[in-house]
């Protein structure tokens, strides 16, 4: 499928990309020969080829855990890393008078 310098802007518009008029007909070329590229793709012949990836190649599961709620139990490693701390808790400024 040859595209056309025409057919370029067409798609530059809409894909809301500038193309100035020098680049287009260059740029038609390297789409032209994507395009030549994908169509020798099609004609491969692919019937009874299994997928790599989608269940049927991989059969994975993903590992449970327990849904647990829990404070983390590292709350002294956090407040290492803040300015200030007070009683367990992080200490800010006061804002409002």
């Amino acid at each position: 499928m040859a595209l056309d310098k025409a057919t370029v802007a067409r798609i530059a518009t809409l894909a809301r990309i500038k193309v100035p008029d020098a680049e287009q007909a260059h740029l038609a070329g390297e789409l032209s020969q994507i395009l030549s590229w994908i169509e020798q793709l099609n004609e491969v012949e692919t019937s009874g080829v299994e997928p790599m990836s989608g269940g049927a190649a991989v059969a994975m599961s993903l590992a449970m855990r327990e849904d647990a709620v829990s404070d983390g139990g590292r709350r002294d490693d956090i407040l290492a890393n803040a300015p200030a701390a007070a009683n367990g808790f992080f200490a800010v400024p006061k804002v409002v008078e």
